[in-house]
Order: structure tokens, then sequence, then C-alpha cells
């Protein structure tokens, strides 16, 4: 091995190690240091640079419990990520202090996001009689604010913010300047795509510090899960908080439901989104260790549901009802096949040799496929005895990009276990397919209506 290509090793080792948030840039440089000192002695020794860099390498053992065990012992650094200090102790590092600014930071931007659902009521728009007003812009009222916290983060440039902020006044004018009205159809598809759409923005703004790389498309798709996992908690915790504050309340005579509904429900979801967003930020690898867990355990439930679909639509020989309920359902278990599929990927160490849940995984992503070639077959069916309405075109559209996708996870998936293709591959061709659902999301929210004449 050249010394060239010892250091693209070992860059590309550490890289790997610095995807662990936990571990700072002090860290992997001592490990990177004691990396370099092993290979030291082996080649002194008598090994080649690659002999010598693979045995250092498994020396120091799994990455994985590499980063658990500085987890471990740095453990009362990682939750001081999480805590208000006060004044910083004497020898505070700078990376306390940007801890703290970047926790105000924070703070400011979710008070925004809470702020800012308020704001129509100032005009007239509250909640009662605008729920159609609601439903088109809730997005906006919240993930500005998390691209901003974001940009702020990676010290975005200039003109990459202002594309962002270009595109989120692009959505709040196809939300509000179309005539949508609340029994239409295009109504309900910019209610459903608009979020996606936006939230590809934030994406834009996580990768804004390295926006060429995979493995900074990866993160966010790992980010995206990881953000719903801790919104979910913070929900269920917020209503255990709601459920006590009525209970207490009522016991002294006051009733708290008009200003728990009006107030504390509505600038708490908003204010939820940038929350869990930093807490993603700040405790990265507490989630990644959940996300294995939750990939395995819902992998093969998933895949049983699946698979006993198709048997009961071949032994019942019954059609896909593909109304429009029917249609959002169906969509969304691709999606969360998809999902399941892009977490396993995120949380997988990619060296590692195909094994028993990538098959498991290739039998989800063929029964997903298959499901989707049968609505497919069925919406097209009906757009040509019926014509067609929005609803069924951005499903057609949709289920296109998702046999695409999964067709060739398919195939990639195939070769991984084969032994005939790289791991990465499947990464690659995942992280290449975000901006076919950015653009396919904006053309819904932005051409479909008037195409179809805001039916």
């Amino acid at each position: 091995m050249t010394p060239d290509g010892l250091e693209a090793q070992i860059g590309q080792w550490r890289q790997y190690v610095q995807r662990r948030r936990e571990l700072q840039t002090a860290d992997a440089d001592e490990l990177e240091d004691h990396l370099r000192g092993s290979v030291d002695e082996l080649v002194a020794a008598g090994l080649s640079e690659d002999e010598a860099f693979l045995v250092a390498v498994k020396r120091m053992g799994s990455l994985d419990e590499l980063s658990r065990e500085f987890a471990r012992e740095h453990s009362e650094r990682l939750w001081k990520q999480l805590v208000l200090t006060g004044e910083p102790a004497p020898g505070a590092s700078a990376a306390g202090t940007r801890s703290r600014r970047t926790l105000w930071v924070m703070v400011g931007c979710a008070a925004g996001a809470a702020a800012s659902i308020k704001v129509p009521e100032l005009f007239g728009a509250g909640f009662d009689g605008n729920s159609e007003f609601y439903a088109a812009n809730i997005s906006l009222f919240t993930l500005p604010w998390l691209a901003g916290f974001l940009a702020w983060r990676r010290q975005a440039p200039r003109p990459l913010i202002a594309v962002v902020a270009a595109l989120f006044v692009l959505g709040g004018v196809a939300a509000n300047v179309y005539p949508l009205t609340g029994d239409s159809q295009s109504l309900v598809i910019t209610s459903i795509h608009l979020p996606i759409a936006l939230w590809l923005v934030v994406g834009v703004a996580y990768v804004a510090d390295d926006w060429r790389s995979t493995r900074r498309h990866m993160d966010f798709i790992r980010f995206t899960g990881e953000v719903f996992v801790y919104f979910v908690l913070i929900a269920l915790g917020g209503g255990v908080l709601i459920a006590f504050t009525v209970g207490t309340f009522r016991a002294i005579g006051v009733q708290p439901q008009e200003f728990i509904s009006e107030w504390v429900v509505p600038c708490g979801a908003m204010a939820s989104i940038v929350v869990a967003g930093w807490l993603v930020e700040a405790k990265q690898s507490v989630v990644e260790n959940i996300a294995p867990v939750l990939t395995r355990l819902f992998t093969p439930l998933f895949t049983a549901v699946l698979l006993a679909f198709l048997v009961a639509v071949g032994v019942t020989a019954n059609r896909i009802d593909v109304e429009r309920e029917a249609l959002i359902l169906f969509d969304l278990l691709l999606v969360v096949v998809l999902g399941l599929l892009l977490y396993s990927i995120s949380a997988r160490d990619p060296l590692a040799p195909p094994g028993l849940f990538d098959k498991l995984q290739l039998a989800l992503v063929f029964s997903a496929l298959a499901i989707d070639t049968l609505v497919l077959l069925e919406i097209t069916g009906r757009l040509a005895e019926y014509g067609g309405t929005p609803n069924k075109a951005a499903a057609l559209g949709e289920n296109v990009i998702l046999l695409v996708n999964l067709a060739g996870s398919a195939l990639l998936l195939l070769r991984f276990i084969r032994r005939q293709g790289q791991f990465a591959a499947l990464e690659r061709w995942q992280t290449r397919h975000l901006p076919v659902y950015a653009v396919w999301a904006w053309i819904v929210v932005l051409v479909f209506p008037p195409v179809f004449g805001f039916a």
C-alpha cells in the first residue's frame, strides 16, 4: 500500500468514527493517534501497511463497541449537553460554550415556531372555521424554524440560506394563493405533499456543511427517523402532563381545557419539532442504539403482514379498492416499508457481511414490490375507465417512484446477499432518490391544483 493509500484508509476509518456525535474531535484525534501508533509498530515488525492497518483496526475492536465505551466513559459530558447550566466552570472548553449557545438558539427557534401558529389569529384566522387554512399551512409554522436552526448550526453559506428561504416562500404561496376549498382533492394532496416537500428543504439545510456527500444524505435519512422517534416520545410525555394538569386544576374548580386546546397543544406541537431536531443533534447516538432494535422488531412483523395480504389476494381473487382512503393507506404502507429499509441501512455497518436479516429485508422489499405492482395495475385501470383525478394521478406518480425505488433496492440487495456487489451501492441508490421525491412533491403542490381546476 502506498502512503497515500494508507492515508485514505485512515481517513475512511476516521470518517466512520466521527459519525458518532458523542465522540468529540479530541476523542477522534486520540483514537487516530492510537491507530497510527499500532500501524507503525506492526510495520516495524515486518507487516505491510495494508496488513498492519487491518490488524490495528481489528485490535481496537468493533467501532460500534468502541463508540459505546467512549459514551459510557464520558457520560457526564454527554448529559451536560442537555442541561441548562449557569456560568461556565473554570477551564470550560469552547465546545461547552458552543453547546450552551446552541441550546439558546434552539430555544429561540422553538419559541418562534410556537408563536407562529398563533399569528394567523391576529388576522381573524382562528382554529374554528379555518381548518382548510391550517391543513395546508401546518408545516410552514414549524419547519422554517427547524431549517433555520440547522442552517445556523451548520454555518450554511448565504446563497444556500437564500435558496432554503425561497423554497419556503414558494411553499407558502402555493398553500395560500390557490383557491383550495374544503371538499377539494387538491387541498388533500397539498396538505400531504407540501410537508414532504418542505421537509426535504430542511434536508438541504441539514447537509449544508457537505451537500455532495452520500454519507451526509444518509445522515439526513437517519435524522428523519430519529426526529420522528423523539417527537412521539415528547407527544406521549406531553399527553401525560396534560392529563395531570386537567385533573389537578379540576380539583380546585378551574377548567383548563380551553387554554390547553387553544394554546398548549398547538404551540407545544410546533415547538416540539424543533426540540426533537435539537435532541437528535445533541444525543444522536442514543437513538442510533434504538434504531437497529426497532428495525429488527418491525421488519419481520411487516414482512409477515405483507405476505399474508398477498396470500389473501391470491386465495380470494378480490381486487384492491383504490378509492382515496385506500390509496392513502397503501401509500403509507409502502412508505413505512421504505422507511424500515432506509432506517436499517442508516444504522448498518456497511462493511459487515450479509446475514439473515438482510435476507429478511429482501423478502420485505419483494412483498412490497408485489403489492405496489397490484396497486399500480388497479390505478391505471381506473384512470383508463373513469378518467383522471388529482388524487389518483398523485398516487400513480408516487407508486411509480416507489416501484422504481423498490425494484432497484431489491436488485442491489440481492446482489449484496450473493456477494456480487457492495452494500454502499444500496446506500447510494437510496440517497440519489431524495431529489426525485422532492421534485415530485413540488410538482404535486404547484402543478396539480391548476391542472385539475382546483378540484
